[in-house]
């Protein structure tokens, strides 16, 4: 492909039925290998938030100065994202104080604003748009607010207001559910709509990662977070290497 044709792509996925079952596979490892560093290995939030916070920016870096779409860079920056989100969620929401509802409202406010700046600096926030580093730039800060608020809905629904895991998973599938219908049978924006969806598979990924590794007496299956992190990363390696994706195609201007 020449440098012409490149520039027509974008340097993120096509948004297909197989993005979205990585998406959730990627967000559920983000919280089992999240907890397996900071509570396992007994590394605390902080710390824990600290080396996934290195480990977001190396990739971040790497993503920014790849010329083209990589499945496998861009797939292992999301899980930067999700497990850096997992601890910096759990740090703000149960070592700051400020409880599930207090963190889950700032990271709200937090991720509005990243996509407010984003589309009045670059006049869109479709992901058709992302092959700059600036835009790239905002990209990436907006799904790490992104995966951090949705850590602390998933916690907040089976933990605060008692849902439990198994309910709170029928709740974000719901949810996603009607987006999905408003996707294929309205014209609302489909712009509006992915970042809807992209939110709400986080506390779908949280809620699942935890059903899978918290005790049977709280609800859970009682799994090791090692193996569990394991079989997913597993899980992701077979589906990018089964189902080939393609660069989303570049909006034109």
């Amino acid at each position: 492909m020449t440098q012409a044709g490149e520039k027509l792509f974008s340097k993120v996925p096509e948004v297909t039925f197989i993005f979205w079952l990585i998406k959730i596979a990627a967000t559920t490892l983000g919280e089992t290998g999240g907890d397996a560093v900071s509570m396992s290995m007994n590394l605390g939030y902080l710390l824990s938030t600290g080396i996934f916070a290195i480990l977001f920016f190396i990739f971040v870096f790497a993503q920014i100065k790849a010329e083209r779409f990589h499945p496998f860079l861009y797939w292992a920056t999301i899980i930067a994202t999700t497990t850096v989100g997992t601890t910096l969620a759990d740090f703000s929401d149960r070592s700051l104080g400020i409880g599930y509802a207090g963190g889950s409202s700032l990271l709200l406010v937090l991720l509005v604003t990243s996509l407010s700046v984003w589309y009045w600096t670059m006049g869109s926030v479709s992901i058709n748009t992302v092959s700059s580093p600036k835009t790239e730039m905002f990209y990436w800060v907006t799904i790490m607010f992104s995966q951090t608020l949705g850590t602390a809905l998933g916690d907040w629904t089976a933990d605060t207001e008692g849902f439990g895991y198994l309910n709170s998973t029928a709740l974000f599938v719901g949810l996603l559910a009607v987006i999905a219908a408003l996707y294929f049978f309205t014209k609302i924006s489909r712009t509006a709509l992915f970042w809807a969806a992209f939110v709400l598979t986080r506390p779908l990924g949280a809620v699942l990662g935890d059903f899978f590794d918290k005790p049977t007496s709280n609800g859970g299956l009682a799994m090791s977070r090692y193996s569990a992190s394991i079989a997913l990363v597993v899980f992701i390696i077979a589906c990018i290497l089964i189902f080939p994706q393609r660069p989303a195609k570049k909006l034109a201007h």
